[in-house]
């Protein structure tokens, strides 16, 4: 007996087994080379052996970070829970932040929330308290949950999904082949984005090599869709998969010709660099790639995705780059071409939340994302964002279905809108993982059912209630700055009107009718996951009396006109621009032609071109005010379009007949009287506007009919001060143009300028001290302009004898980093001026020497030297403006 008890023994205990310090030793190796699931399989068996408290919160913490959120769950449970043995629970409460996400992950909210609660009574650390709010709310939102209806996600089979993660599925443009990144081979282990200490998310991929092969880098593959599924994928050649790297995170532009991807390096399982590269499509081969200019730097710059914005292409992309509103936020560059993008601009807090966002998808008007710090049922969630051509929309959940309770990554849709993809580790049929059940991503297919979207819009007298009929419906498509005109369509006998309407769209409709007041509705088909019909009514108040303008007729600004030689708007012009601006926000599609006459003094070019000066000043006056610069077509006709007298004029100038054309020699005609001579050549300088395109006719209402006729002058516009001395251009020196500059008016100074008071303060941007006078004062970004740094701006002449002459000469130096070209100095007839040299390379000087002639002026004053550019200011469309001053004393 005793020799089998002795047998028995050296079964149990037998002499190779490793003791509790040989397996915390060998945990602690895998730790530091970052191989987190053969620590984790040690520290369990040690675990066995001690019961330690301290080696549970290991596990634990290990499980969260690999998403074996089961594990977790089991783990914090035990070290959390106070016992008699366990005296060091206390130490770890911060880890309840934890333990309840990973309940919130196996779909336990209401324990989830119970957990929540506790960590946030305890904790001290603000952010982690308001994630913790943030994560109850999406835990109310999980209980109460349905599926959404219309949309099914299947696994997109086993040729694709191998048992470790796959990322970034991306369909090509005819949607015959899907691009997508993966580990190699099944035996590569995985850790997919978790936060860590900071609450960013570094963890991005982590891999144990396969020791056969080393390779464990990830690549981009393309699979082919044929009548079984997708197929095997292949790898892409060196051109996109550079060795020794892990590439990942691919989209592809719209039109199919370049693929975006990330380029990453890793320290173990931390996410160490990562840098946006881009690859063409020739011939159906993706050339080498190349790393984007302007949005890579010392930061993570990863998960980019081609996109629009103010009607430029932008790449959408993530970062952890200073300034950002949480841990990983989406960020996007305008892109200015020869491979080159802009500055990174933040999408700001109302996208970005204090966690982290990821996978950017753009479509449509419509920004999709991957969000863990907005309430969701899970870790990422999908959320939607629509951008109204100024803003976007408040984030929305895309709900249980698009959103699991762990993480739902890379969602996008085809052009169609109907098939798209994503990337999720839920547990579901067909799924795989070489760990555990959420350990890793799967590729899932995306199919919405086909929605129908239609409009009934009805139109109804505000006063009696009764239908309405002989009613005009225009129905608009907003988008964002280019509203398109989608139908007009007059209803005859019955007061209805009908439309099919596209998805994801936003409209308006406008109602009209012979005088009635207009009415309009808005509605958006965003967001739609089932067919709706949209019943809209529209009350018209009765009593209008109207003006109708047909398309392509002309239509005179009676109140823009302008000076002799001259292409400043005087001030009563303001009451007709503000009719024309009203009636642009009214009609959002409508197009216009500004156009501007001379009269027939001076030589053809010169009326030409002072003409296109006039019709570029209103029209400056217009984008000022935020109608977009696409929708005026500013045109200068000189003297080749003589005014024809109509009855309005006639009744004016009752020498003037009806049907009589203003030609020179008829003008001529009237001399010698010369009042009647100057009030025709007025006539004849005048500014027209025209429908081009949009609405087929307009209505303009009495009140804005006698604002018109009349000159009269909307109390309610603002109306810039003018200026006590109208400047003339040195002798033998062509008029100054009339450009925007920056100051106090309404949509700066382009109809006259604000007074600049002379007790400035300068601004100082990157060190770079930005004047007041100059119409770069005020902007953030100076790259890719010239910077006119004057040594003095304004200079005291002092005392000045009447009849004499004196000189200054103002010195500058260009600062940007473009040349500065010097277009048209102005100053007043009291002054001439000579000029250095017109094209000053950066870090050169250049000078500007005025001579002022005393005889020429009455009293004490301060003199301006306007200085226009021909670089122009690409963010207000005008050319750069600056302005120095020289004042004096005039004695007798």
């Amino acid at each position: 007996m005793l020799l089998l008890s002795g047998t028995f023994a050296a079964i149990g205990q037998p002499l190779n087994r490793p003791t509790y310090a040989m397996m915390v030793q060998t945990a602690e190796e895998q730790m530091e080379k970052k191989d987190y699931y053969r620590a984790l399989e040690w520290y369990e068996k040690a675990y066995d052996e001690s019961k330690e408290i301290e080696m549970a919160i290991i596990i634990a913490d290990l499980s969260y970070v690999l998403r074996d959120y089961r594990n977790a769950e089991k783990w914090y449970v035990r070290a959390l829970k106070p016992t008699r043995k366990n005296k060091k629970v206390d130490e770890y409460q911060d880890k309840r932040f934890e333990y309840a996400r990973s309940l919130k992950m196996n779909e336990k909210y209401d324990d989830a929330i119970e957990e929540f609660n506790k960590f946030i009574s305890i904790s001290k650390d603000p952010v982690r308290q308001e994630l913790a709010e943030l994560e109850k709310v999406g835990c109310e939102f999980g209980r109460v949950a349905k599926p959404v209806d219309g949309v099914t996600i299947t696994h997109g089979g086993k040729e694709i999904n191998g048992k470790n993660s796959e990322y970034s599925p991306f369909l090509s443009a005819d949607n015959k082949e899907m691009y997508f990144a993966a580990l190699v081979g099944d035996d590569i282990i995985e850790v997919n984005q978790k936060p860590v200490d900071d609450g960013k998310t570094k963890v991005d991929l982590g891999v144990k090599a396969d020791e056969e092969s080393g390779d464990y880098f990830s690549k981009i593959y393309k699979s082919t869709k044929g009548d079984k599924g997708w197929g095997k994928p292949e790898a892409l050649d060196q051109n996109v998969n550079r060795p020794e790297f892990f590439n990942v995170n691919n989209s592809i532009s719209p039109d199919g010709k370049r693929m975006f991807f990330n380029r990453e390096l890793l320290d173990g399982h931390l996410l160490k660099e990562s840098k946006i590269y881009m690859s063409e499509n020739n011939g159906g081969t993706w050339g080498a790639a190349n790393e984007v200019k302007g949005v890579n730097g010392d930061f993570v710059a990863k998960s980019p995705c081609v996109g629009e914005l103010f009607g430029k292409e932008v790449l959408f992309f993530v970062s952890d780059m200073e300034g950002g509103q949480g841990g990983y936020d989406i960020y996007y560059s305008t892109y200015k071409g020869n491979g080159q993008y802009g500055d990174p601009v933040n999408l700001g807090p109302k996208l970005n939340s204090i966690g982290n966002e990821d996978t950017p998808f753009y479509r449509d008007g419509v920004l999709y994302f991957s969000s863990e710090g907005h309430p969701g049922l899970g870790g990422y969630d999908i959320f939607m964002s629509t951008w109204n051509g100024t803003m976007w929309s408040k984030p929305t959940n895309m709900g249980k279905g698009y959103n699991s309770s762990v993480d739902d990554l890379y969602f996008m849709l085809d052009k169609e809108g109907y098939n798209g993809l994503l990337a999720s580790n839920r547990i579901a049929e067909g799924s795989r993982s070489v760990h555990s059940k959420t350990c890793c991503n799967d590729i899932y297919n995306v199919l919405l059912k086909k929605i129908d979207a239609d409009v009934l819009a009805t139109a109804f007298d505000l006063e009696t209630k009764e239908p309405l009929s002989g009613v005009t419906f225009e129905l608009i498509e907003l988008q964002g700055e280019n509203p398109k005109s989608v139908e007009t369509k007059t209803n005859g006998t019955s007061n209805n009107y009908d439309a099919v309407l596209e998805l994801d769209r936003s409209y308006i409709i406008i109602a009209s009718a012979d005088n009635y007041e207009n009415d309009t509705v808005r509605f958006n088909t965003v967001g739609l996951f089932d067919s709706k019909s949209y019943k809209e009514r529209l009350n018209l108040k009765p009593g209008r009396i109207v003006k109708k303008i047909v398309r392509n007729e002309p239509f005179v600004l009676e109140n823009i006109l302008y000076d002799f030689n001259d292409d400043k708007i005087l001030p009563p012009a303001e009451g007709d621009l503000q009719v024309i601006f009203d009636l642009m926000n009214t009609y959002p599609d409508m197009v216009i032609e500004l156009s501007s006459h001379t009269d027939a003094r001076g030589t053809d070019q010169s009326n030409n071109s002072l003409s296109q000066r006039r019709a570029e000043s209103a029209r400056r006056w217009l984008t000022g005010k935020g109608i977009p610069r696409a929708r005026i077509e500013a045109k200068g006709y000189g003297e080749t379009q003589p005014k024809t007298i109509d009855s309005k004029a006639n009744a004016k100038f009752p020498y003037l007949k009806v049907g009589d054309v203003l030609t020179e020699e008829y003008i001529n005609a009237l001399l010698p009287d010369s009042v009647k001579f100057e009030d025709a050549h007025q006539l004849n300088r005048r500014t027209e506007f025209k429908i081009l395109s949009g609405p087929t006719s307009i209505t303009i209402e009495e009140e804005q009919l006698i604002q018109i006729g009349n000159r009269k002058i909307d109390p309610n516009a603002p109306v810039a001060e003018p200026k006590k001395e109208e400047k003339k251009p040195a002798s033998g020196r062509k008029p100054a143009p009339n450009r925007n500059r920056r100051g106090n008016a309404p949509g700066g100074d382009s109809i006259q300028p604000a007074p600049i008071k002379l007790d400035f303060a300068p601004v100082e941007k990157d060190s770079i001290i930005i004047d007041k006078l100059s119409s770069l004062y005020g902007k953030k970004d100076l790259k890719g302009l010239p910077i006119m740094q004057f040594e003095t701006r304004i200079y005291d002449m002092g005392q000045i004898k009447k009849g004499d002459l004196k000189e200054y000469t103002f010195h500058f130096t260009n600062l940007g980093d473009v040349p500065l070209d010097i277009d048209i100095v102005s100053v007043c007839e009291c002054t001439s001026y000579e000029l250095g040299p017109s094209l000053v390379k950066p870090g050169e000087k250049g000078w500007i020497k005025v001579i002022f002639d005393s005889n020429k002026k009455d009293e004490s004053d301060t003199s301006d030297v306007d200085v226009y550019l021909k670089n122009i200011d690409p963010e207000i469309d005008a050319p750069i403006f600056e302005r120095v001053k020289f004042k004096y004393e005039l004695i007798q």
